[in-house]
């Protein structure tokens, strides 16, 4: 009785351990820190030094960590409205609204406190900037107020690209802010194909995404145009310094990009199954598959 009662215990504080985890998001942080450490390799024009990137993939992973934790507790109010969403931590009650607060202050003090001890002011700032931004200026205003949140909200995304070229040069470069621009511009497609997924759970919740309010030929159309703008701005790139080794598998990979975004505007005009998925897992195999190409650019 006693060994089973502490196995209960044990599985009971794993079970918390686990719902906090879960607030930070851990597949957005994954995403977003694909995007940082080759933009560093770029800045470094090689490998920037192990205990830089330490820093900047701890310090990065707090700071995206804090914002989502703070995004569950802001959205605590439409979380439970929405099948996507009804079973976070503060929906399901196994984490408070105070503590999930708190604990996502604290990370966000935490990377804070080692951004700006181990890099410099410029990155510490746009960390920061990020994490007001996402949670202030996004979450608690545009998301609700705007069908064009998903555009504005881009701006956050983007930023680990940003912060990890900061942290290695004390700067930001054209290339810097082209890598950002494709970040940035990939975003729509990629977060308005699970809009359309889940349409029906941000119009429950009186969230105005664009698939919302628009017609499913309009949210098409700016599909079509994000993917070629970002795909645009992913070759500009190349004639920074890039080689094939980058630009090839960018030209590539983007052509396929726009065809799959091609490919739900035609099913969406045709009133066919859109199948948004298709274009939402596609394009985190483009971004990824670029960035990489970034990364093993910068060693050939």
């Amino acid at each position: 009785m006693a060994r089973a009662a502490l196995l209960q215990q044990r599985k009971a504080r794993w079970a918390v351990v686990g719902a906090y985890v879960s607030l930070t998001k851990p597949r957005i942080v994954e995403l977003l820190l694909i995007t940082t450490i080759p933009a560093m390799m770029l800045a470094a024009q090689g490998l920037p030094s192990i205990w830089l990137m330490l820093v900047v993939l701890v310090g990065g992973s707090f700071a995206a960590g804090a914002a989502n934790a703070i995004n569950c507790y802001i959205d605590r109010d439409i979380d439970p409205l929405m099948g996507r969403t009804s079973r976070r931590p503060l929906v399901t009650h196994q984490i408070s609204p105070k503590n999930a607060l708190v604990f996502g202050l604290t990370l966000a003090v935490a990377s804070t406190v080692l951004m700006a001890a181990f890099t410099n002011w410029l990155a510490t700032a746009l960390t920061v900037a990020a994490i007001v931004y996402y949670d202030v200026i996004y979450t608690a205003w545009l998301k609700r107020t705007t069908p064009h949140n998903t555009f504005w909200g881009g701006v956050c995304g983007a930023m680990p690209v940003l912060i990890g070229w900061a942290a290695v040069t004390n700067s930001l470069a054209p290339a810097a802010w082209l890598l950002f621009g494709v970040v940035f511009f990939w975003q729509m497609p990629h977060f308005y194909a699970l809009a359309i997924r889940f349409k029906d759970d941000y119009a429950k919740a009186g969230i105005p995404m664009l698939t919302v309010v628009a017609t499913p030929r309009r949210v098409a159309i700016e599909s079509v145009v994000y993917s070629w703008l970002t795909v645009a701005v992913s070759l500009a790139v190349w004639p920074l310094g890039m080689s094939s080794v980058y630009g090839v598998p960018a030209l590539i990979c983007g052509g396929f990009f726009i065809l799959e975004a091609h490919g739900l505007y035609s099913r969406t005009v045709k009133g066919e199954d859109v199948k948004p998925m298709r274009l939402f897992h596609w394009s985190t195999a483009y971004l990824t598959i670029v960035f990489v190409a970034t990364a093993v650019d910068v060693f050939i």
